[in-house]
C-alpha cells in the first residue's frame, strides 16, 4: 500500500469487503491507521500509532501490539533496566511504541530508564522525547552519544531491503550494551552484524514480530500462540525464500 492515509483507507474498505477478521499495519501507515480507526485501545491511544486493526462488523477497531512485542522479546534478554540509558533512533509509529514500552518499564531496585531520541527530521525526535521526560539527539551526533547509552534500538527502516544502510560507529558502546535492530527482513542486518563483531548482545526484529503476532492472532482467532523456535525456523526459511530471484 503506497503511503497516505487515502490509500490506506481504499486498501482497508477491500480487506473488509473480503471479510478478513483483521490487518497488520506496518510503516509508514502506523500513525494513519489509528486516525483511520473507529475506536482504539488506550495503549494505542496513549503510542499514537497503531499496528493492528480489527474488523468488527462495520467499525475498525486499533490496537498497538508493538510495544508489548518489543518488551516481551527485551524480556527473553534477561534484561534489567537500573539504570539503563537507551538511545531509539526514529520517531515513526514504530519507534513510538518502543518508547511507550522503555518508559514503562519499572526496575524495582528503583533505578531510572532515560530514554534518547534520534531522528532525521528534528522536530519528531523532539515531540517524541517531550512524551516521556526524555531528550531529543541531533541526528549527526548519534554516533557519538553512544558511549552514554546501555541500550541501543534501530526503530528505522534503515538497513531493510531496499532501504539506504544504517550509518552508524559502534565503537563508543560499553561492553555491556544490548543493540536491538527492529528490521527483520534481512534478519541479520548490518548493524547486528558489527554489534556481534564487538561481543555485544543482540535482539532482532523477528524476535519482536513473533511476540506481537500473538496479540492479533489472540484478537482474530481467539486462540494463544506460541513463539518458539520452531516458528523462528519457518519464519527464517519464508524470509530466505522471498529473498531469492
Amino acid at each position: 500500500v503506497e503511503p497516505g492515509a487515502a490509500n490506506l483507507k481504499r486498501a482497508v474498505a477491500a480487506l473488509r469487503a473480503a471479510r478478513f477478521a483483521g490487518v497488520n499495519v506496518t510503516l509508514p501507515h502506523k500513525e494513519d491507521a489509528l486516525k483511520l480507526a473507529d475506536t482504539a485501545t488506550a495503549l494505542a491511544r496513549a503510542i499514537g500509532a497503531a499496528n493492528m486493526l480489527t474488523f468488527q462488523g462495520d467499525r475498525v477497531h486499533a490496537d498497538n501490539s508493538d510495544a508489548p512485542g518489543f518488551a516481551a522479546a527485551l524480556g527473553a534478554l534477561s534484561f534489567r533496566n537500573a539504570e539503563c540509558r537507551a538511545l531509539v533512533l526514529g520517531a515513526g509509529g514504530s519507534a513510538r511504541a518502543v518508547v511507550h514500552a522503555l518508559s514503562q518499564m519499572r526496575d524495582p531496585a528503583g533505578g531510572e530508564m532515560r530514554i534518547a531520541i534520534a531522528n532525521r527530521h528534528a522536530p519528531r525526535a523532539q515531540d517524541l522525547a517531550r512524551l516521556v521526560g526524555g531528550r531529543a539527539i541531533p541526528w549527526e551526533d548519534r554516533s557519538a552519544a553512544l558511549a552514554d547509552v546501555d541500550l541501543l534500538i534501530n526503530a528505522t527502516s534503515l538497513g531493510m531491503v531496499g532501504e539506504p544502510p544504517l550509518e552508524i560507529d559502534l565503537r563508543a558502546l560499553g561492553a555491556g550494551a544490548i543493540v536491538a535492530d527492529l528490521v527483520y527482513n534481512p534478519v541479520e542486518t548490518a548493524l547486528l552484524r558489527a554489534a556481534r563483531a564487538r561481543g555485544l548482545r543482540t535482539l532482532d526484529g523477528l524476535e519482536m514480530l513473533m511476540q506481537q503476532a500473538t496479540c492479533a492472532y489472540r484478537s482474530w482467532f481467539g486462540a494463544k500462540a506460541s513463539v518458539d523456535r520452531e516458528l523462528r525456523l519457518l519464519l527464517e526459511k519464508a524470509l530466505a525464500e522471498s529473498a531469492r530471484p
